[in-house]
């Protein structure tokens, strides 16, 4: 069964003005006695929501148990260390979470004109197993996919070789000209690793796959470990924004919603875009991921245009820059956290709801949050504990 939260798509404000509203008086005291932006939107949720308030006990539960650490461990062990026949059952359990995806939410129709050519772009293909469906549901499609080499520790390609897809095996963090940077300093511990464009200026997709994650297996200098994730994820979202359709579909994966990052994300992409959230029960349910699906997505918005050079930016500062220039420059472009839960706090708390409802569901049945649990969605006050 699906889960899926949805919200129409917000108007921007007016003259630039953020219109601050029911902020409770605990975000504001948490601010200024912290700085902490991640705890005042969990201080926000925590008396607004219930199945968020119930996800972060069984977490706090989770955490305190040893048992918890070891059972993600060994995930991460089998992730990292996977034979064929692993490869091949993580490449259809890809394939049956981007059929429930579709199912739920319609992420791979494309709604073109009789004869218009469609395409797709997968700026993290492999195993293969969104595409494969993509274009299952779209064969006259062309598709563009990228992917880390196999010999750099990216994932084996399993979708089969079809001629209406072009699969490019390089590490897309490294695609400086298309993130508008031309001259590599000759020192950069990376400098001979940085690649030629990639896309052409009329390169337009009408779905855009952003489901890529840092991998540990992904051999790197030793600068990029602590803003990968950061440089991955701009990557993504600036090229794949700047050359999707009107009215185009974009698929991401995003981790802890009610994080500020992804909070930032979600109020970004409400301003030209209708967004929903998803998340699967079964796979992963445990974890804390879900998928962004913005659709009517309209990339020539002056609000989209700004976040793809933002991105860009930000890119080239955690690529070239020290950690200092960095922070500061995310710092420079943030808004305020008491104006963002002003004009954005109940679309957030409608977004979230049913994705944490399904997590919390799932972490209450795991026997590493102190036993087995008799509880369901909804249930007012924590998950009973049931002890053997």
């Amino acid at each position: 069964m699906a889960e899926l939260s949805a919200h129409p798509r917000l108007s921007p404000q007016g003259d630039g003005e953020v219109q601050v509203r029911n902020v409770p008086a605990v975000v504001s005291d948490y601010v200024k006695s912290t700085g902490d932006t991640n705890g005042a939107i969990k201080a926000y949720l925590m008396e607004r929501n219930l199945n968020f308030r119930t996800l972060s006990e069984l977490r706090d539960k989770g955490w305190k148990n040893p048992a918890g650490d070891e059972y993600f461990a060994k995930q991460r062990h089998r992730a990292d260390n996977s034979d064929d026949e692993q490869a091949l059952r993580f490449f259809d359990m890809m394939k049956r979470v981007g059929q429930t995806v579709h199912r739920a939410t319609g992420a791979f129709n494309i709604h073109a004109q009789p004869g218009e050519p469609t395409a797709i772009l997968d700026m993290c293909m492999a195993p293969g197993g969104f595409l494969d469906v993509a274009l299952a549901c779209n064969p006259e499609a062309h598709a563009k996919a990228f992917s880390l080499p196999p010999e750099k520790g990216g994932h084996t390609v399993l979708i089969p070789p079809r001629p209406n897809i072009a699969i490019n095996l390089v590490d897309i963090t490294m695609l400086a000209a298309d993130m508008d940077v031309e001259t590599i300093p000759p020192e950069h511990p990376d400098a001979c690793e940085f690649l030629a464009r990639q896309f052409a200026p009329e390169d337009a997709f009408d779905i855009v796959i952003c489901d890529g994650q840092v991998l540990r297996t992904h051999h790197r200098e030793a600068y990029r470990e602590i803003r990968e994730p950061a440089r991955l994820l701009f990557t993504q979202l600036a090229l794949g924004l700047e050359h999707m359709k009107p009215g185009g579909t974009m698929l991401v994966l995003l981790h802890k919603i009610e994080s500020w990052r992804c909070v930032l994300l979600l109020r970004t992409f409400s301003a030209f875009a209708h967004v929903r959230l998803f998340k699967q029960k079964g796979p992963h349910a445990k974890r804390s991921s879900c998928y962004l699906i913005a659709s009517n997505v309209q990339p020539r918005h002056r609000d989209a245009q700004e976040a793809v050079r933002a991105w860009k930016m930000l890119w080239k500062v955690a690529t070239f820059g020290t950690e200092e220039e960095y922070c500061a420059a995310v710092q420079k472009l943030e808004p305020g956290v008491e104006d963002v839960l002003g004009d954005f706090g109940e679309t957030l708390l409608g977004l979230g709801n049913r994705v944490w409802e399904t997590q919390a569901e799932a972490l209450g049945r795991a026997p590493f949050v102190n036993g087995e649990r008799a509880w369901r969605p909804g249930q007012t006050g924590s998950p009973r504990v049931v002890r053997n």
